[in-house]
């Protein structure tokens, strides 16, 4: 049992406190480390988070020596003007140029960390590469529109390792924030801010006993859990469960002070239902997506100091229609037959109309041409993860087909004279030479030919096991892009608590694309890790911070 507060151990002092080891966390924690400053991270888990589970993806660009290596010119004004396009006033432009000029060096400073990186193009649009490629479009930069504001160019790097890469790229993390002397306290649960005349001085929380953790197994059985929630929710809650309560067993109260402030970088708050019935009601019946440690507990934190929050309703679900490339060819249409979407899009990018504008109703509809050359690009194009689900969309389950459109429509109860009306339209534009209604570029426009036609439900109730629908948060606290440190409603500072990664808001907080999310946790991370070191050292200066009396 947690032992009662009369009883709290004294407090140790580091110059940074670090809660949540996954990126944002473990960046935070080595540039904090690398300014000088003593750093303890305290995580509920054992590290990783979302970051672990993750592809791997870093969106870099502006001339990077990867993108040189595979022949793919850039520029940061290139890749200034795309993100400004994605973002849409989230972050100020001068943040905003600030990722982008820097998003070279990034690169070399994650190769400082043991990462590394290829420059194997990948030629076909895709929303994850096979282990062939290592870098590729990751969002939505060959699209029309994106093509009117810069030249598109391939920006998502994908660390060198296989499969999803994401295990490795928050290992190599973890291992350099440890030799750079940073201390870890896993199954750590931060309750409580320490606030002192308007400053956040410290955390209060609940650990075991320093010495008699659960063991190996228990770390074993968080690692299944956080799969499994993934993969099949009700066994990961289950596992998550029994993990928490062990975690709880022998467990007491501590207290930790931090002399330059404290880092919330504990992720999103995708599994905290009420928080998403609240902000996000249209998703509120959907999964998110993650090991199952998302609980907005950094928003919760946030507000006992009277930090403002920010993009709260921002959502990306995710609903992939490529690979294979040849469905970009297709059309998709809402449950009343009209096309509502650039199927080129990226596919966080189309679920959103899907999820906010059409009820969550829609359908991939394909010829039969299309159809097969899409089944023949599955043994090409599918990475390890994408097998199972393009097995199930191509089996008997996964689709219906119908001789006309009409009786297709019928069978999947779409408003038949909408189908039929919206097929004729795109139809007829690519007759006539004029551009696409929806802006999708020429080498993806196919007129729909002769069938059997076929329709694949992209709806989120279509197929909860093999076919899901997940998605993941991107608002959170609110922080001055120039330290990181969170800030009031008003604007004024929250003196001493940085947020960094999905807890704040950052530069994926309007539009998420592959490897945005990643590399804004590095940025941030970055950032507040280093601001909050930087204040260790004034207040040491200043005379040092005095110490608690527990």
């Amino acid at each position: 049992m947690a032992q009662q507060p009369n009883r709290v151990p004294a407090a140790e002092t580091y110059d940074v406190i670090v809660v949540g080891f996954g990126g944002a966390g473990a960046c935070a924690a080595i540039a904090a480390a690398e300014a000088g400053a003593s750093v303890l991270v305290l995580e509920r888990s054992y590290g990783g988070g979302s970051t672990a589970h993750s592809g791997g993806v870093v969106y870099a660009g502006g001339g990077t020596d990867v993108q040189r290596e595979a022949g793919v010119p850039d520029s940061p004004d290139e890749m200034f003007a795309y993100l400004k396009h994605e973002a849409q006033g989230v972050v100020s432009d001068e943040t905003l140029r600030s990722f982008v000029e820097g998003s070279p060096r990034m690169i070399d400073w994650l190769r400082e960390q043991d990462l590394t990186f290829q420059g194997s193009l990948c030629d076909y649009k895709t929303s994850y590469p096979t282990n062939r490629h290592y870098l590729y479009y990751s969002g939505n930069e060959l699209t029309a529109e994106a093509r009117a504001v810069a030249e598109p160019a391939a920006r998502g790097h994908r660390v060198h390792a296989k499969n999803f890469t994401g295990a490795v790229f928050f290992a190599r993390l973890r291992d350099s924030a440890i030799r750079k002397g940073v201390t870890v306290r896993p199954l750590a649960d931060v309750r409580r801010l320490l606030i002192e005349d308007g400053h956040v001085v410290g955390v209060e929380y609940e650990a075991p006993e320093k010495g008699r953790g659960p063991g190996r197994w228990h770390e074993k059985l968080a690692e299944v859990a956080g799969k499994m929630t993934i993969y099949y929710r009700p066994a990961g809650d289950r596992l998550s469960r029994l993990s928490d309560v062990a975690r709880r067993r022998h467990t007491q109260v501590y207290r930790a002070r931090a002399r330059g402030g404290v880092v919330l970088a504990t992720g999103g708050f995708g599994f905290d239902k009420e928080m998403i019935r609240q902000h996000a009601p249209r998703y509120a019946g959907l999964n998110a997506l993650g090991p199952g440690g998302e609980n907005g507990s950094a928003v919760k934190l946030g507000s006992q100091a009277g930090a403002a929050t920010g993009r709260m309703d921002s959502i990306s679900g995710w609903r992939f229609i490529a690979p294979p490339s040849a469905f970009m060819e297709t059309i998709v249409v809402d449950g009343d037959g009209r096309r509502f979407a650039n199927e080129q899009l990226y596919g966080a990018t189309m679920t959103k109309p899907l999820m906010e504008e059409r009820g969550g109703r829609g359908f991939v509809i394909a010829d039969a041409a299309t159809w097969r050359k899409a089944r023949a690009q599955i043994r090409t194009q599918a990475a390890f993860f994408q097998v199972p689900q393009l097995a199930y969309v191509f089996s008997r389950f996964g689709h219906r087909k119908a001789d006309t459109l009409e009786r297709l429509a019928r069978i999947c109860r779409i408003d038949p004279a909408g189908l039929i009306g919206a097929a004729a339209e795109h139809d007829a534009a690519i007759a006539a030479g004029e551009p696409d209604a929806h802006g999708k570029s020429d080498e993806f426009r196919h007129a729909l030919g002769a069938g059997p036609y076929y329709a694949v439900d992209i709806s989120p109730v279509a197929s909860r096991v093999f076919y899901p629908l997940p998605f993941i948060t991107l608002g959170g606290l609110v922080v001055d892009e120039r330290t990181g440190e969170t800030v009031h409603e008003g604007g004024a500072p929250v003196s001493g608590l940085y947020a960094a990664g999905r807890a704040a808001v950052g530069i994926c907080s309007n539009s998420y694309v592959s490897g945005l999310s990643l590399a804004d946790a590095v940025f941030s991370g970055r950032r507040a890790g280093d601001h909050a070191a930087r204040a260790a050292r004034s207040a040491a200066a200043a005379g040092g911070q005095k110490e608690e009396t527990p």
